[in-house]
């Protein structure tokens, strides 16, 4: 009788080659698994916790879920920048510090500077404050990168400089003030009820958002052919699209299943003459402003780490930076731009906070650099330099923030969150390590 090779017999084995034989085929990275599992884990642990603990699951609820989304929106603008940093090998500590600062100057600017030169109302006042703000935040990096690649002092001690010298900055602009109110028009980027887009809408943004994906496969593929690179099978280009293309349906279901609370469709149908019956009124949120502006950050700078000379340059300079000195990459001109960015990121961020609290205060972006970093490495950016992506980096802010959402419905003080999170980091940096030792 012939032998039969026991691997064909044993079941672990057929599965675990299937799911190699999937991963391989489908090119999906094994830590973006990883850190899909963990979020799942953790939205489901807060949401069992809360039941046992408070009493009310409350977690797992389209309010909730729809806060956390646009309460990450501005760690994670910032995280997609700190991904070329760190890749480059650099660090900075001074983004929480920049957001703070430029917040204070498009306030005043709203507040006291221009208001006298313009009628009241005039949207003119918000676009020349925010312009003003993007710019002074690119300066501001640019000036970092310049210290950095032209003095050869490191980038830690820039930036650290730079924190505690935009701070103080942010201090005496405002002279130790909150600066408030802004301009109505301007409060609609930080989200609510007003400052997002609706159901239709939605829907709309969730269809171009699929017909991209798409897209993007079909163009994938035709490029392969060209170059003659090795094609996915189809099964694994639809197998990819689908569930691509069922998180973007997932994520408009949710946002539209948060409908406006009673007390806002009360002040919508006066002011609108409406006389239907409050209870009938079903207004849903859509996808708020500050989310759509980080999605569309994301989508940017994946195109520029990925699509562009510049990306190139920074992961190769993360790399082997004496071998990219070789090749004739100008180091200098690419620390300057990578720092140029992430300051703009930063007053884009400092655009989404001041609009959310309709207000900028001299504390706002305090320890935001600590989270971004945090934000960064959890998504699988290597400290060690060279390897990051920037949808890493919007999942390593989303486990932050859930982190802390979570923590804070359980009834956790401060204290007990911060020693949580540095742990969450600690243990993140240390799976890093592990990784880059076994791919060695």
């Amino acid at each position: 009788m012939t032998a039969v090779s026991g691997s064909s017999q044993n079941p672990a084995l057929e599965y675990e080659g299937f799911v190699k034989r999937f991963f391989r085929a489908t090119e999906i990275d094994a830590r973006v698994v990883g850190m899909v599992l963990a979020l799942a884990v953790i939205w489901i642990g807060f949401h069992v916790a809360g039941y046992f603990i408070t009493g009310q699951a409350l977690f797992l609820t389209p309010r909730n879920l729809w806060n956390l989304l646009v309460q990450t929106s501005s760690i994670s603008v910032m995280a997609t920048g700190m991904v070329l940093i760190i890749v480059m090998r650099y660090i900075d500590l001074s983004v929480g510090s920049i957001l703070g600062f430029v917040a204070v100057v498009m306030a005043y600017l709203q507040v006291y500077a221009l208001p006298p030169y313009f009628v009241a109302g005039s949207p003119w006042i918000w676009i020349i404050a925010t312009i003003v703000g993007l710019a002074l935040g690119a300066l501001i990096g640019a000036f970092h990168g310049m210290l950095v690649a032209y003095t050869g002092i490191p980038s830690f001690i820039v930036t650290l400089a730079g924190l505690m010298f935009w701070r103080g900055a942010a201090f005496k602009v405002a002279s130790g003030e909150t600066i408030a109110p802004l301009e109505p028009a301007y409060t609609l980027i930080g989200g609510g009820p007003y400052g997002s887009i609706g159901s239709t809408w939605s829907w709309i943004v969730g269809a171009v958002a699929c017909i991209g994906i798409v897209w993007g496969l079909f163009n994938g593929r035709v490029q392969r052919k060209r170059f003659h690179f090795p094609l996915r099978p189809v099964w694994a280009e639809i197998t990819v699209g689908a569930l691509m293309c069922a998180v973007v349906v997932f994520a408009v279901i949710l946002v539209n299943s948060y409908m406006w609370p009673i007390g806002i469709i009360r002040q919508y149908a006066a002011a609108k003459s409406i006389t239907t019956p409050l209870a009938d009124i079903h207004i849903s949120h859509g996808f708020a402003v500050p989310v759509l502006i980080a999605l569309a950050v994301g989508l940017v700078m994946t195109f520029v780490s990925n699509r562009t000379r510049l990306g190139r340059y920074v992961y190769a300079i993360g790399g082997n930076p004496e071998a990219a000195v070789l090749a004739g990459v100008d180091t200098r001109k690419i620390t300057i731009a990578a720092f140029a960015i992430i300051g703009l990121l930063a007053a884009i961020s400092a655009v989404i906070a001041t609009a959310r609290l309709n207000a900028a205060a001299i504390a706002l972006g305090q320890f935001d650099e600590l989270y971004v970093i945090a934000a960064t490495v959890i998504g699988g950016t290597s400290l060690a330099g060279g390897t990051g992506t920037i949808f890493g980096a919007f999942f390593g802010a989303l486990i932050m923030q859930s982190i802390q959402t979570g923590m804070v419905l359980l009834g956790f003080d401060t204290p007990v969150l911060q020693m949580t999170l540095g742990v969450v980091l600690c243990f993140a940096v240390w799976l890093d390590y592990i990784y880059r030792t076994k791919m060695k």
